[in-house]
């Protein structure tokens, strides 16, 4: 791992032309055109990039953005992996540590999820302010990553406070609803069932999806200072708003990204 790691780093570093890069984000399904919207200054598919995963899933570009946004340098994933998809917690989180190879040392994830919350609604930004890890399979379960980070890292504070303090603000200066809650990670690639909503919303859930947590925990296991957002993309309030498909998720998720889009820019100008 630690090898594919530097590959995938010597070959992506001539991009950066010796800039420093200390933010990156990861766009989730639907959420991609937020890309449209960066100074890019390289677009690299990963299927280009040594070792990376290919992306399998519509509505993902499968791109690495390098360019500017709300005046910094970022590195933008446009499009995730999943578990779900047949690859591995090493393979799914394997672009975060190239990430923070480069210099990461910011991420901002973003993802569309379901409402568990009955007073969410379909639309609703969510911010991530922890998580439930429900996935069958651990990022750091094998051999520890010494040089990277510890054996047993803590995730008290998985979602970075001072950012979630600064997101507030902005959604405030923006007059954007902001939501809060905790999300729930399954591993998909089903929806849930209404009885599964039921469940996750007793364990302390405010919204489910099928990703970010495993990013998150190999984010923090570095150190990495992290923040989430979650577009609502169906809602328990009633059963006919509980149904969804990929399409629809989509569909949300493209509605919500002018907000999302703009408060991003706001909390990144401020980093």
């Amino acid at each position: 791992m630690f090898e594919k790691i530097k590959n995938s780093t010597a070959y992506l570093s001539p991009f950066l032309k010796g800039e420093e890069y200390h933010i990156g984000i990861v766009l989730g399904s639907g959420l991609g055109k937020l890309g449209e919207s960066i100074e890019v200054l390289h677009t690299i598919p990963y299927e280009g990039i040594p070792n990376f995963p290919k992306s399998t899933v519509e509505g993902h570009a499968g791109c690495l953005l390098i360019g500017k946004f709300g005046g910094k340098n970022v590195i933008v994933m446009q499009g995730r992996f999943h578990f779900y998809e047949g690859y591995s917690m090493q393979e799914v989180t394997f672009p975060i540590r190239v990430l923070h190879d480069l210099g990461v040392s910011q991420l901002l994830v973003s993802n569309a999820a379901g409402g568990v919350n009955t007073s969410f609604m379909v639309g609703d930004l969510m911010m991530i302010n922890d998580h439930i890890n429900l996935f069958p399979e651990h990022p750091l379960r094998g051999k520890n990553m010494d040089d990277k980070g510890p054996r047993f890292p803590g995730m008290t504070d998985a979602y970075s406070p001072r950012i979630c303090e600064i997101a507030k603000e902005c959604a405030k200066t923006l007059d954007i609803s902001l939501q809060e809650g905790v999300y729930a990670g399954l591993q998909g690639p089903s929806f849930e069932t209404p009885a599964e909503y039921n469940w996750i919303r007793v364990i302390g859930g405010d919204a489910v999806g099928m990703s970010t947590v495993p990013e998150i925990i190999v984010a923090r296991h570095m150190n990495m200072e992290c923040f989430g957002i979650s577009v609502i993309t169906n809602s328990t309030a009633s059963p006919e708003l509980i149904k969804t498909s990929h399409k629809e998720v989509q569909t949300v998720g493209n509605t919500a990204q002018p907000q999302m889009t703009a408060l991003f820019r706001a909390i990144i100008s401020k980093l």
